[in-house]
């Protein structure tokens, strides 16, 4: 694996920067790589643009700001409008389905949906949707194992959510492998 930057986006209070922190933690300690993480936050910190952007590589990581995002994370339509620009030709694109429209920005590029806040509402709370998208993203992707995408996820939620946060991680992943599996047949 060389280099792979990945941003992930949204608005305050989806846990987009604790989904950035679990990707460089399954991908820094749980599968030996090396990883940067990075975070901005809008002027607002409930409801304003919010991004994590997470660097991993095999080498050390000598510079850790995203230049060019091979893949982005997209979880509501201002952080759409904000990003998807600088989202390489060939990345791919990751949207919450039912909460964000894409348009003529994203032809040429890969783009994946999973209605990731609906299944959190289907598992219990709305709050889990950044886990049922770490899931999605361990199933679509090579950046880090599912184990420790699972692993780093469970590590560093609150214990009494662990279950229901467990539930999120794996219908994201199934989510993602059923997807996979039609594109590919």
């Amino acid at each position: 694996m060389s280099r792979r930057e990945i941003r992930l986006s949204g608005f305050g209070g989806q846990g987009i920067i604790l989904a950035g922190n679990i990707l460089g933690k399954a991908a820094a300690i749980h599968d030996g790589k090396y990883a940067t993480f990075t975070q901005s936050y809008g002027p607002e910190a409930r409801g304003g643009a919010c991004a994590a952007e997470v660097i991993i590589d095999d080498s050390p990581v000598h510079y850790p700001h995203i230049v060019d995002p091979d893949i982005l994370v997209v979880m509501s339509q201002g952080a759409y409008n904000r990003y998807v620009p600088e989202l390489r030709a060939d990345g791919l694109l990751i949207t919450d389905a039912d909460l964000v429209e894409t348009d003529e920005k994203v032809a040429g590029r890969r783009c994946l949906a999973v209605p990731a806040t609906r299944i959190a509402e289907e598992v219990g709370r709305k709050l889990v949707a950044n886990i049922v998208m770490l899931g999605f993203l361990g199933a679509v992707t090579d950046l880090v194992s599912v184990d420790a995408l699972r692993d780093a996820a469970l590590s560093s939620i609150p214990p009494k959510t662990i279950e229901m946060n467990r539930r999120a991680f794996d219908s994201g992943l199934e989510f993602g492998r059923r997807l996979i599996e039609e594109h590919t047949l």
